[in-house]
């Protein structure tokens, strides 16, 4: 039976916060060009960093308690961890040692050694911090922190993946002016096997947690945490269906980056 504490307001929260938080990332990212805004692009990142960590914090404390309250506290802290790194890629702090377009002509393996180089330092950042959260979080009554963060790198590297290979849709409007070399880097524009896995895989995944919330005891952490994931899942395949349809980031985040000197 669907309970609306346990499994509906799990999942009104993570849409609202996936919104709110893909928004101010953007915001904070756009906020001025390299050529002209290296003061804002630090600004930004010191905000990044502070919220980063006070969510990690707050993941360390929520490990120990086992409530509703530890699980929406450790949801949270992951993702101001991992709004952290996103800040860090997006306004070029951590991105990678290449930071130009492909090389004309680039096929196979010089293509993807060149496309990992201009990501390398923020996949490593963001591999590193997962294996730190599970290991501190490894016998903790309260692993959800962990899990989120853990599962939405694996996300993240699936859209990339599909990027690298191609997909029809790879609209640009929210990636940052200074980071437009990434875009040489993209398949061409096609349907492919590996995005239809992606999305049937993630799908899947989706089913799996929603089955977990749906067993789990009525009201009880286990279910929140649960429906949390499922909903992140949803949000996860939302996100791939994206980069199959005609779809406009502006449409639902424009006003992030209204304040953006140079579009891209």
């Amino acid at each position: 039976m669907v309970s609306w504490s346990g499994h509906i307001v799990p999942f009104i929260v993570t849409l609202a916060i996936w919104f709110m938080a893909t928004g101010l990332i953007a915001f904070f990212a756009n906020r001025g060009t390299d050529t002209r805004g290296h003061g804002t692009f630090r600004r930004s990142v010191a905000v990044g960093g502070i919220a980063g960590i006070a969510g990690l914090v707050a993941i360390l404390l929520a490990s120990t308690m086992v409530s509703v309250a530890a699980v929406y506290l450790s949801f949270v802290g992951a993702l101001m961890v991992w709004g952290w790194h996103e800040i860090g890629f997006l306004t070029g702090a951590a991105a990678g040692p290449r930071r130009k377009a492909q090389t004309l002509g680039a096929r196979g393996v010089e293509r993807f050694t060149q496309a990992s180089a201009t990501v390398m330092h923020h996949e490593l950042a963001l591999a590193f911090t997962a294996l730190m959260l599970i290991s501190l979080s490894w016998n903790a009554p309260n692993q959800i922190g962990a899990t989120v963060f853990v599962l939405m790198f694996g996300l993240r590297i699936s859209s990339k993946i599909n990027l690298f290979v191609g997909v029809p849709n790879t609209t640009t409007e929210m990636m940052p002016a200074h980071l437009g070399y990434l875009k040489s880097y993209f398949g061409a524009n096609r349907m492919t096997v590996l995005l239809a896995v992606s999305i049937l895989g993630i799908t899947a995944l989706a089913a799996w947690f929603a089955n977990l919330a749906m067993t789990a005891p009525a009201g009880s952490p286990e279910m929140v945490g649960a429906s949390l994931l499922t909903a992140l899942c949803l949000l996860g395949t939302l996100e791939h269906l994206f980069l199959a349809l005609p779809f406009r980031d502006g449409m639902l985040w424009g006003w992030a980056f209204k304040r953006r000197s140079d579009p891209v």
